[in-house]
Order: C-alpha cells, then sequence, then structure tokens
C-alpha cells in the first residue's frame, strides 16, 4: 500500500515538473513573440517617421512600409523588376552565384582549418596569410575577380568564395586548437586511436567555433554578393535590380529587394544556424 501511494506521488511530481517545464517554454516563446513584434514595430515607426520627414525637409518622396509591401504584393502576383520575376532575381542570387561560392567556401574553409588546427607549423605559415586576407574590404576583390575570370557570374562567385573562406579557417583553426590537451591524453590513454580522438574528442569540441566561422561566412558572402552583382556586370540578381532601380529612380523596387536581402539572411540566422546552434548545446549539455 506504502508502496503504491509513492509511486502515485512520484508519478505526479513528475507530471508536474512536467508541466512546469512546458508552460515555461510557453511563456518563454511568447515573450521571445512578443521582443520581435516589438521591435517590427519600432521599425515601421521609425520608418514612418523617416518618410515624413525626408518629405517634409526635402520634398522628396521617400516610400513607407505601405509602398513597398504594396509593391512587393504586385511584384509576387506577377509583376515584373527589370524584366524577370522577383523571384527568379532570389533563386539567380541565391542559387546560381552565393549557393556555389558559400559551398565551395565551406568545403575549403573546413579543410583547410582542420588542417592548420592540427599542425603548428601550418598554423604558423596560414594564419599570417589569412589574417592578411581577411583585412581586405569584399569590393576591393573587384578587379582582381575581374582580372580572373572577366565579367559575368563566376568573378561574383569567386568574390562570395575569397570573402566566406577566411572566417572559416580561422574559427575552425582556432576551435581546434582552443581543445584542452587533456582530454586528448585522457582518450589516448583510455586506448584511443588518434584519428578517433579527433573525430570523438577535439571534432565535437570545436563545433561552437566551427558554426560561429560559418555564420560569418555566410554574411560577408551575402553582402559581397549583392555588392558584386552591382559592379561585375551580371544581368540578373537582387543587386542588379538595386542598381538599375537606382538609375531608373525606382525607390520602392530598391527597398523591397533590401527587404528582401534581410528577410533572406535573417532565416539563416534565426532558423538555420540557430537551430544548429540549439542542438550542439544541446548534446553538450547531456555529454
Amino acid at each position: 500500500m506504502f508502496g503504491r501511494m509513492t509511486m502515485a506521488h512520484t508519478a505526479y511530481d513528475l507530471s508536474k515538473a512536467e508541466f512546469e517545464v512546458r508552460e515555461g517554454r510557453l511563456r518563454a516563446g511568447l515573450c521571445r513573440a512578443g521582443r520581435h513584434l516589438l521591435s517590427l514595430g519600432l521599425m515601421v515607426a521609425v520608418w514612418y517617421a523617416l518618410a515624413g520627414w525626408v518629405r517634409w525637409q526635402r520634398g522628396v518622396e521617400f516610400p513607407t512600409p505601405g509602398d513597398c509591401l504594396g509593391r512587393l504584393v504586385a511584384m509576387l502576383r506577377g509583376e515584373k523588376l527589370y524584366g524577370y520575376s522577383v523571384g527568379e532575381h532570389v533563386l539567380s542570387s541565391f542559387l546560381r552565384r552565393w549557393l556555389a561560392g558559400y559551398l565551395l567556401a565551406v568545403a575549403a574553409g573546413l579543410g583547410l582549418g582542420l588542417v592548420v588546427g592540427v599542425s603548428r607549423r601550418l598554423h604558423e605559415v596560414m594564419m599570417p596569410l589569412a589574417t592578411v586576407i581577411q583585412l581586405i574590404p569584399g569590393l576591393a576583390w573587384v578587379p582582381i575577380a575581374l582580372l580572373l575570370f572577366g565579367i559575368g557570374n563566376t568573378a561574383t562567385v569567386f568574390m562570395i568564395f575569397i570573402t566566406a573562406l577566411v572566417p572559416i579557417i580561422i574559427n575552425t583553426a582556432g576551435g581546434i586548437e582552443a581543445v584542452p590537451d587533456i582530454y586528448c591524453r585522457a582518450a589516448r590513454m583510455m586506448g584511443a586511436s588518434w584519428p578517433r580522438v579527433f573525430c570523438q574528442v577535439m571534432l565535437p569540441a570545436a563545433l561552437p567555433a566551427v558554426v560561429n566561422g560559418l555564420r560569418i561566412g555566410f554574411a560577408n558572402g551575402w553582402r559581397v554578393l549583392i555588392a558584386a552583382e552591382m559592379v561585375v556586370g551580371v544581368g540578373l540578381g537582387l543587386g542588379y535590380a538595386i542598381i538599375q532601380a537606382r538609375w531608373s529612380l525606382d525607390f520602392e523596387a530598391a527597398f523591397v529587394c533590401i527587404a528582401i536581402i534581410c528577410a533572406v539572411g535573417l532565416v539563416f540566422e534565426k532558423v538555420v544556424f540557430a537551430v544548429i546552434e540549439r542542438r550542439i548545446t544541446e548534446r553538450t549539455r547531456s555529454d
């Protein structure tokens, strides 16, 4: 009898604790949503205020959030933007240029970063070079890209690749180097081979730094993509649409393209990288 009562109390305590955890997560989610809505509302209010000030002070039509939203809806319904749909501009920028350059940077950056992080001699040779390249602004690669590849997509892909590559190398190598030696020694004392130590000890410990490098590389590559499309002579893409909007004084179209650029960046930041970071954190705590 006493045992059954104890089991019942334990089950009740567990269900109560689970309910409190779910309630806490729901409350935290609502708070985050409220903060995001407040931030969005503040941005819209500042935008309207700025548009009103420009019209009053300079007599120039400044697109408001309502104007840009209406133009975006019209584009989504089929209105052409310099001969192409807005979806074609986004896919051209994202798939044909940014994704190709970024994936190449990820493959090369992770490989070089892991090798440089393990080898001290390579670290002494490669890291100063990587640091110098990181100091070069994205647009400064335009003449080099044009000389190497001429006008077109290849030059843009190269600029994305080179600006995304370096932070991935630096952060990956730094994450490998930051792994405490005692972890590796303990694993070797337990009979683990060096490849096993590398894969099961060093890599998991370096994952947060690696993800930070991937995030910085994404941001660098995305920014230089838009700038490169404005300069190196492509006829399709968000950067191309912005520069054309400048010449035609179609500022609503330019603002819509800027909003799309921000939206794509936020999706990657808040969905892709945030999910990866959360899973890494949960796995680290469980281990």
